[in-house]
């Protein structure tokens, strides 16, 4: 409630979570061949949605983030850069560069306007969290993908494709944006610890008497 402006504060802020225990080799996000199409999947729908899976899979937007962005919000540039400028979780503000496929999907979604909320259900009004949670998971369906899915599960794919890609660790951290290095450790242990475990360096080490 506190996220979607309902109530000022948050009754939980300075609760004390339990220690949680992750069970790092089942926290897998989408491939690269289900995240590539999954925005292809987006961008042939509607150009609302379109602009929903494109910034929450190639920005790694929080679906409230996404939701929230406005249209006043991409039309500056700083540096030669086209960006997006938003308050982020925690009320900590951001400023997102936007490569051109991105840009052109979030002004597609625009249609034109120059104020208001970017994304829009059929209603004209903007669209909230439920309704972004089931336009990820039909356009999935369309894609193909039988994996369980989620908004957040496309920001954990902009993080592990992001690794997959080079980019290093810090870098990663900075792009989604995590005040906790250990955050971004956690998405690169659980896609690398089957992948690049150390049994099959030394299988292959040991030759024959593996």
């Amino acid at each position: 409630m506190h996220v979607d402006g309902h109530i000022s504060r948050n009754p939980a802020e300075y609760i004390k979570m339990p220690k949680v225990f992750y069970d790092e080799a089942r926290i897998t996000g989408l491939s690269r061949t289900e995240m590539s199409a999954l925005v292809c999947e987006g961008r042939a729908s509607k150009p609302s949605e379109g602009a929903l899976i494109t910034m929450l899979a190639l920005l790694g937007l929080r679906v409230t983030e996404a939701c929230n962005v406005d249209i006043e919000d991409f039309q500056e540039y700083e540096r030669d850069h086209r960006v997006l400028r938003m308050i982020g979780k925690g009320g900590k503000p951001a400023t997102i560069p936007l490569p051109i496929p991105v840009a052109r999907a979030m002004d597609a979604a625009a249609a034109g306007r120059s104020s208001g909320p970017l994304i829009l259900r059929a209603d004209g009004s903007r669209m909230t969290r439920r309704s972004a949670d089931r336009v990820v998971k039909r356009l999935a369906k369309k894609a193909g993908i039988v994996k369980v899915i989620s908004p957040h599960v496309l920001r954990h794919g902009y993080v592990t494709a992001s690794l997959d890609a080079g980019i290093p660790l810090r870098d990663v951290q900075i792009m989604a944006r995590h005040s906790d290095p250990r955050m971004t450790q956690r998405y690169d242990r659980a896609r690398g610890n089957l992948d690049r475990h150390g049994n099959y360096v030394l299988a292959s080490f040991l030759g024959g008497a593996a």
